[in-house]
């Protein structure tokens, strides 16, 4: 038997809004999309390094409002990298922890991506 990571399941309620954070900000790429018909709800893959994400516009998909933990490598090169994007919505800092250091960055819907460093 072998299980493989979990693929979290974001809600989303705008495709610009989504597309603007997720890939113009964060850096995502996006994999794939599907939708049933072309009226109605967006479902994609995107992905960054080892990290993939689903997003769904589907009401039966996800609850807004989640949180996201992301071990992460390299935590003050992405802060860097983002802060020098100067997005309007975002502006994370970093946040020394005894166990780590983290950087929160909420999406437009409410969702939260908690990037982690443990310390070695």
């Amino acid at each position: 038997m072998k299980i493989s990571p979990a693929v979290p399941i974001l809600r989303i309620f705008d495709e610009a809004k989504a597309r603007e954070f997720y890939v113009d900000f964060l850096g995502f790429t996006i994999d794939w999309e599907h939708r049933f018909e072309p009226s109605l709800p967006l479902y994609m893959q995107i992905r960054r390094g080892e990290l993939m994400l689903h997003l769904s516009g589907h009401h039966g998909d996800a609850t807004p409002g989640s949180a996201l933990f992301v071990r992460i490598a390299g935590i003050a090169e992405l802060q860097a990298e983002l802060t020098a994007k100067q997005y309007g919505y975002a502006r994370p800092g970093l946040v020394e922890q005894d166990w780590g250091t983290t950087m929160e960055v909420a999406d437009p819907f409410g969702n939260r991506l908690r990037f982690c460093q443990n310390q070695d």
